[in-house]
């Protein structure tokens, strides 16, 4: 048994494939962090089908929170709140985490609170790096969203920049997925990279106007398929490791550039990185070469907090809990959230 059960958060998190379940003490101690993917089962179908998603959110959440319950010691009336993510996300899959917690926050008579799923991305950096001072500049690169972010303080959070039509991850699926690589694209490309010449095809770069903090990856994405199409009319055979490596290098370039321009517009020394693509190698490794460089200190998650999970959810909640936001029970699902 628990014996301080000062903020104990229980966190659900069911946005998209993965159901994720933790409990999270005082926004730092993570008692349990369990996560159930669906990845092998949407393999099959080169993506997420969302109504599947969400039949299997409905099969093991209920569970899930007893497991996490029962590995972090903590009993049902020892918590403080639920904190679950509301958005954004695919509609039915976030429906089955708000509903089972607002079920669950009304039968134990506990507080409620609705999670911003990009903010949760942003938090898992706080996670292991309790250390990191605000202000700071935090870029979020997954399959649905590519952002920089202000942080001015925990109250005082800024969108700085944003994609303007494909989310970085989503240009790295979709070229997985016409390779032939499989689902998901983005770690199967990473690798297939290390192999790779990274100069061997000059993709373009979208810059946008002078000093734009916004993002372009439909150019790139389609400039690739292009030298795929045109290579299989004329019967030539591609470099696979080299088309990964040359396309990956092209969106890291973008990536830090304009990570360390938001850097510089906001005079920060601390640069934030979350979200799945986060866990790339190659984006990784340029981001510390030019924080070392720029003297400027970079954060990361693991790359377990780097997917979904519902750590992230209670990290953000408990911020958003101890400054005494707190959500009704008509909390509803909202698949296009903004910040």
């Amino acid at each position: 048994m628990l014996e301080d059960k000062t903020n104990i958060i229980l966190a659900i998190e069911t946005s998209c494939d993965e159901t994720s379940v933790a409990v999270v003490k005082d926004g730092r101690d993570i008692l349990a962090n369990l996560i159930a993917s669906q990845i092998s089962i949407h393999q099959q179908f080169g993506g997420v089908v969302p109504e599947v998603a969400s039949r299997k959110h409905m099969e093991v959440i209920s569970l899930l929170v007893e497991e996490a319950l029962a590995e972090a010691g903590v009993q049902k009336e020892d918590l403080a709140c639920m904190a679950v993510t509301n958005g954004p996300g695919l509609a039915g899959a976030l429906l089955v985490g708000v509903s089972f917690a607002k079920a669950y926050a009304f039968a134990l008579g506990k507080p409620l609170l609705g999670v911003n799923h990009i903010m949760g991305h942003i938090y898992a950096n706080f996670i292991e790096h309790p250390s990191i001072s605000l202000p700071a500049v935090c870029l979020v690169v997954s399959g649905g969203h590519t952002h920089l972010f202000y942080l001015k303080s925990h109250d005082d959070i800024q969108v700085i920049g944003r994609t303007r039509d494909d989310a970085a991850g989503e240009a790295f699926d979709k070229i997985a997925r016409a390779m032939g690589l499989g689902y998901p694209g983005g770690p199967l490309i990473d690798k297939l990279a290390r192999e790779g010449n990274n100069s061997a095809f000059n993709f373009p770069r979208s810059w946008l106007e002078k000093g734009s903090l916004d993002f372009s990856f439909s150019g790139i994405k389609s400039a690739v398929l292009n030298t795929m199409n045109n290579a299989g009319m004329k019967g030539e055979e591609l470099v696979q490791a080299d088309l990964a490596a040359s396309f990956q290098e092209a969106v890291v370039e973008v990536l830090v550039t304009k990570a360390f321009q938001a850097v510089e517009q906001m005079q920060v020394k601390s640069l934030l990185i979350a979200g799945g693509v986060a866990a790339n190698s190659a984006l990784r490794r340029k981001l510390e070469t030019v924080g070392q460089e720029k003297e400027i200190k970079v954060y990361y998650p693991s790359p377990l907090l780097c997917t979904d999970n519902g750590a992230m959810i209670g990290v953000a909640g408990y911020y958003r809990f101890i400054s005494g936001e707190r959500a009704g029970l008509d909390l509803n699902a909202v698949p296009n959230l903004k910040l």
